[in-house]
């Protein structure tokens, strides 16, 4: 590949970076934390096919007119000129590098959804410690507080108040209804599921991937994930409701 062609793929592939990076695209891919890097490394790659650019440029301006003589009486014919130029040809298959960057700047990927989240195991954590909660009022926690604190705190914090939660519906093979959000340490290719099974006023339609914000009160009731047998907490509802799916799927609470 050329140095024009190689300045081409580092500035469509700093262009994708910049697109994701300044849209919510970025969010399928890594953590909310990651985008001044991401930004940092598009710039930095602009940056660099415009220096690729320049110097080729700079190196293909006319120099001063040399005479030397090599004793060398040999004449370069213009077969000889084509068979130089065919010998440095770069192959044009090296240009389907650009269909990566064409799909990640065209198609957005969809979030990891119940398919992923019932084939894998609960990944609560025991956190380090918890945030403080206000004193009155409902409490709007993430499905990773809800579920620590239900598990690990065994709900002191969190029993008789009324509490909203947030996530994604997956159901099991019996049917089973549970409140998902898959919790990532840095990218999507690490995600993984933290899960609420729900009981109470369940709606009695629930389609997966549904996003629903459900209201309840803790329960002490807890099963066992039948992938890696690891606690999954129960939440009673008194009422859910359908909800858009947010911008941010992941959830990254389990790590700050």
């Amino acid at each position: 590949m050329n140095r024009q062609a190689q300045a081409a793929i580092l500035f469509l592939t700093g262009a994708a970076l910049l697109h994701a990076g300044l849209t919510n695209l970025y969010l399928r891919y890594v953590k909310a934390g990651l985008q001044p890097l991401l930004l940092a490394s598009g710039a930095i790659l602009i940056l660099a096919s415009l220096a690729t650019v320049w110097y080729e440029w700079r190196g293909r301006k006319p120099k001063a007119t040399e005479t030397h003589d090599h004793g060398d009486d040999h004449e370069h014919t213009p077969e000889d000129a084509h068979d130089h130029e065919h010998t440095h040809r770069e192959p044009r298959i090296s240009w389907l590098l650009v269909l990566p960057l064409l799909a990640l700047i065209l198609v957005a990927p969809p979030a990891l959804g119940s398919y992923s989240a019932m084939r894998t195991g609960t990944a609560l954590q025991q956190p380090y410690g918890y945030n403080k909660l206000p004193a009155t009022g409902p409490l709007n926690l993430t499905v990773v507080d809800y579920a620590g604190r239900a598990v690990y705190d065994h709900g002191r914090s969190i029993a008789g108040r009324q509490i909203h939660v947030t996530g994604f519906v997956a159901l099991d093979h019996a049917g089973a209804p549970y409140l998902v959000r898959m919790a990532l340490n840095c990218c999507a290719a690490d995600a993984q599921p933290v899960k609420i099974a729900l009981t109470g006023k369940v709606p009695p339609v629930l389609e997966p991937d549904k996003w629903l914000e459900v209201t309840g009160t803790y329960t002490t009731q807890q099963i066992k994930d039948p992938v890696n047998n690891r606690p999954i907490p129960y939440l009673k509802i008194t009422s859910a409701k359908p909800v858009p799916t947010p911008s941010d799927p992941y959830d990254e609470s389990w790590n700050q």
